[in-house]
């Protein structure tokens, strides 16, 4: 073989291998972004190659009936109740839940997977991909904000968080927390309201919930009320500045945001009987139906029909305390004579039963067996904050109330 013709042959070789090489690296430069590509996913099901369809259960539908209605002979349907069951209770299907089936993008168009929505967050999922069905729960992650609002009242608490674009059972959370030193039933035009706050979303932009309050100031008749989360003993409670817990023995009121019609009176005129006489309670105008609280632990005494007072329940909180709640239009599940209740526990729902014009609640408190007002008691606070956890407590305090007064600060510079 010439030297000529040597050449010729190794330069096709190098030009050949540097071709594929070439080929190679252009290749690997198309396939780099297949990694990269943003696939779509619902409950946990990628859905690039398949086709969503939302359906409702209706009235009489459970589990078999949905598989059977899908489509899958009676065996089968059976088959996936079973393997669901692990994820899915058919006890709590109820009309108006949605349930959803994944199809193929094809002409068979075979159900891959169902999913069943239990609440906005949790899914039971059925996946049918492979010959042995498996069910799995699925979870939508929750993101957590931290909000702000503050604004004076010029009308109900309620209706101002409303009017601020904010979830109004932001109102309801934050009487729970001054619950014991506010009674909300009496907060005047000129009260104002701070209140930091964790709002929960779904899908980055869906509220799901009012997820905690993480500080508050209320000003309630010219004194203002703080509120700082802290964990003492496991149990997030609230403080005030001094770290007095504000949680005390008995809630100031036994029902939220209703009208008092009635006060404690030794000399009230009965609106049936036509006749002065004392009303040891406080009646609180509500529709029938709404739910009634317990102000505090104790142990129910008396379950039944008191003559005037209608359906009504006594409940003992301790060796000086008894509470009474009268006209009751039924009673709350499992409460009856000896029950043990806690704390804001639903005991009963407003009615009209017995001696009375319109529904409501006749609230009384007893002391040592005498009658007080329950507008005027006062109660014993809950634990301070210990000794060994002032530091820590002094550190979150300080750390909420700085970004409350940033949170203010913009808050009015954005008014402005």
């Amino acid at each position: 073989m010439t030297n000529k013709r040597i050449l010729i042959l190794l330069f096709a070789g190098l030009t050949l291998c540097f071709a594929s090489c070439t080929h190679k690296k252009q290749n690997e430069r198309t396939l780099a972004p297949a990694d990269t590509i943003q696939h779509t996913f619902q409950y946990g099901i990628c859905t690039d190659s398949l086709n969503v369809t939302e359906y409702l259960i209706e009235e009489g539908d459970n589990p078999t009936s949905i598989f059977t209605d899908l489509g899958f002979s009676p065996l089968e349907a059976d088959s996936i109740t079973k393997i669901a069951a692990s994820v899915l209770d058919a006890k709590k299907i109820r009309a108006g839940m949605n349930y959803y089936t994944f199809t193929s993008k094809d002409s068979m168009a075979e159900i891959r997977y169902i999913a069943f929505a239990k609440t906005l967050t949790d899914y039971a999922v059925i996946d049918l991909t492979s010959d042995k069905a498996r069910a799995f729960e699925f979870n939508k992650p929750v993101k957590i904000v931290r909000k702000y609002v503050a604004d004076t009242l010029n009308s109900s608490l309620w209706n101002v968080i409303k009017s601020n674009g904010v979830d109004p059972l932001l109102a309801v959370k934050l009487s729970d927390v001054f619950a014991w030193q506010i009674d909300f039933f009496d907060v005047k035009e000129g009260d104002s309201f701070k209140i930091l706050y964790d709002m929960a979303y779904i899908d980055d932009t869906t509220e799901l919930s009012i997820a905690s309050i993480q500080g508050a100031t209320f000003t309630h008749q010219g004194k203002t009320y703080t509120a700082i989360p802290f964990q003492q003993d496991s149990t997030i409670e609230y403080f005030d500045v001094d770290g007095q817990g504000l949680r005390k023995a008995f809630l100031k009121a036994p029902l939220d945001f209703f009208r008092i019609t009635s006060r404690f009176t030794r000399a009230r005129f009965h609106p049936i009987l036509k006749i002065y006489r004392p009303h040891f309670g406080v009646d609180y105008a509500a529709p029938t139906g709404t739910p009634v609280r317990s102000i505090g632990d104790g142990t129910v005494v008396t379950k039944g029909w008191m003559n005037g007072g209608g359906n009504a329940l006594k409940i003992k909180h301790n060796s000086a305390y008894v509470t009474s709640y009268m006209h009751l239009s039924r009673y709350a599940k499992g409460i009856g004579k000896g029950s043990h209740v806690h704390q804001g526990q639903i005991i009963g729902y407003v009615g009209m039963t017995g001696l009375a014009t319109g529904p409501h609640l006749d609230f009384r408190v007893y002391k040592d067996g005498r009658p007080i007002n329950p507008l005027s008691m006062v109660a014993p606070p809950s634990l301070p904050i210990r000794t060994a956890l002032r530091d820590s407590f002094n550190v979150v305090k300080n750390k909420v109330l700085a970004e409350m007064e940033r949170q203010s600060r913009l808050n009015n510079s954005n008014i402005q």
